[in-house]
C-alpha cells in the first residue's frame, strides 16, 4: 500500500502507509515532507505509530522534538495513529509530551484515523 491523500472533511491530509520506511532520524521527516509537497495541498499527514523509531518514544533522545519541530516548521500536521501505550506506560515524560501535544494545534496522538478525523471535524 502506498500513501494516500485524502479529505477528513475540508482538511486534506496524506496518511501515510504502515509498509514504509521508519522514521529515525530528522531526514526522515523531511522526506515524509517532501512527499506530502509532492501530493499537492496537503495540511496534515498521517503517520503509523509503528513507522517511528523507539527512539521517537525516548524523549532524551530528542527525536520526537526535532521530528515534530520540521513538520511546524513546513506549516503541517502530524498526525501519530495507533497504539503507543507501550511506550507511554513507561515513561511519564511521554505521557505528559502526549497530552501535551494533543491540546495543541500542529501534533496529535490519535488512535486512528476516524480519531483523526472526528478532531479535524471540530
Amino acid at each position: 500500500m502506498s500513501d494516500t491523500r485524502v479529505h477528513f472533511g475540508d482538511v486534506p491530509v496524506l496518511v501515510c502507509s504502515a509498509e514504509g520506511p521508519t522514521l529515525g532520524k530528522e531526514a526522515d521527516a523531511l522526506d515524509i515532507i517532501g512527499n506530502a509537497s509532492y501530493n499537492g495541498e496537503v495540511r496534515w499527514v498521517a503517520v503509523p505509530a509503528e513507522r517511528f523509531d523507539d527512539a521517537f518514544f525516548q524523549l532524551r533522545t530528542r527525536l520526537a522534538g526535532d521530528i515534530v519541530q520540521k513538520f511546524v516548521q513546513y506549516g503541517l500536521g502530524l498526525a501519530v495513529v495507533g497504539d503507543i501505550s507501550r511506550h507511554t506506560s513507561q515513561s511519564e515524560a511521554l505521557r505528559d509530551f502526549v497530552r501535551e501535544c494533543n491540546r495543541g494545534r500542529h501534533t496529535w496522538f490519535v488512535t486512528d484515523l476516524d480519531d483523526l478525523r472526528q478532531r479535524l471535524a471540530s
